[in-house]
């Protein structure tokens, strides 16, 4: 759970109004910490001392559809694509003026930071992402995967569903505590830490965000207009040249832990791979120590801010 001495600040970036933490010094080199589906800030309350510990100024924002995050328009689409989440951290670097910030996340989160990183690199001092390359092939969505992690994959399916919009909206906290289960076999979490999670999700956009989000990545929802540009240059799979940690649970129960090859062709800059032991989906949560030295290791990396070392 969060520290009681975790300020809410909010500011208004793109089409939201952000809820955020800002801890550490104003002046310290930033680092942007951003959190997953279906959890929120909490992932790294543990991370997110360390990094304080270690001089830096950490930024923990609430992605849209989550706890205070609030869309600044009626009119504005309730979006959960990719292109969404990456536009809306670019957003947010430019209304707090994040001079090349670290990136770092997991699940919705590591994709935001890796459609900025391969996106914008100038903006970017470096990322940390679990599970290496996140950037979504919608256009090759409809290529199954084996059967253990299609099976793994059910609230994908349930989701492109009315049934599943339904189910969601009812039972938003005890859909999170299968995905929970299944992502992460070996991480032994209590009912308080998900009920105090579980609160992100009374968020009044939360269900279109989600719902959208994945009937997206399946190519069974179009995309907004809006964010039709970020999209294009995205179905590209574009590289990332920043310095970047990539980490893989071992113990990640829908997404296994590999040499960091498959991908290893998305990334063109200075990269090293790590597999964090014991660890599952919920990386920062699980081992915050092997998430806030991958961070380290990619500040101490000396380059140019854009990937080369």
């Amino acid at each position: 759970m969060l520290e009681p001495n975790w300020p809410l600040r909010r500011v208004h970036a793109g089409v939201l109004d952000v809820g955020y933490h800002d801890l550490g010094g104003p002046n310290d080199e930033p680092v942007v910490l951003l959190h997953g589906f279906p959890y929120d800030v909490r992932s790294f309350s543990e991370v997110a001392p360390l990094l304080v510990e270690a001089g830096f100024r950490v930024i923990v924002p609430y992605l849209r559809g989550h706890g205070p995050t609030r869309f600044s328009r009626e009119d504005a689409p309730r979006s959960g694509q990719q292109a969404a989440l990456g536009a809306d951290l670019i957003a947010l670097l430019d209304a707090l003026e994040l001079h090349e910030p670290i990136l770092a996340g997991y699940d919705w989160g590591g994709r935001a930071a890796c459609v900025v990183a391969a996106l914008q690199p100038d903006r970017v001092g470096g990322l940390v992402s679990v599970n290496g390359y996140l950037i979504q092939d919608v256009a090759a969505a409809g290529m199954p995967g084996d059967a253990e992690r299609e099976a793994g994959f059910w609230y994908f399916w349930y989701f492109a569903t009315e049934r599943g919009r339904a189910g969601l909206t009812a039972n938003r906290r005890d859909i999170a505590r299968v995905i929970w289960r299944r992502n992460s076999p070996a991480w032994r979490f209590d009912e308080g830490r998900l009920a105090a999670t579980a609160e992100s999700f009374d968020n009044p956009d939360y269900v279109d965000v989600v719902i959208h989000s994945y009937r997206h990545r399946l190519g069974l929802a179009p995309g907004f207009d809006e964010y039709a540009d970020i999209e294009e240059r995205l179905a590209a799979l574009p590289a990332i040249s920043v310095p970047t940690v990539t980490l893989d649970g071992a113990a990640d129960g829908n997404f296994p832990a590999t040499d960091g090859q498959l991908d290893a062709r998305h990334f063109t800059g200075w990269r090293e791979h790590r597999i964090v032991p014991d660890a599952g989906h919920h990386l920062p949560a699980e081992a915050p120590r092997a998430f806030a030295d991958a961070i380290l290791a990619v500040a101490e990396t000396p380059g140019d801010g854009a990937g080369t070392p």
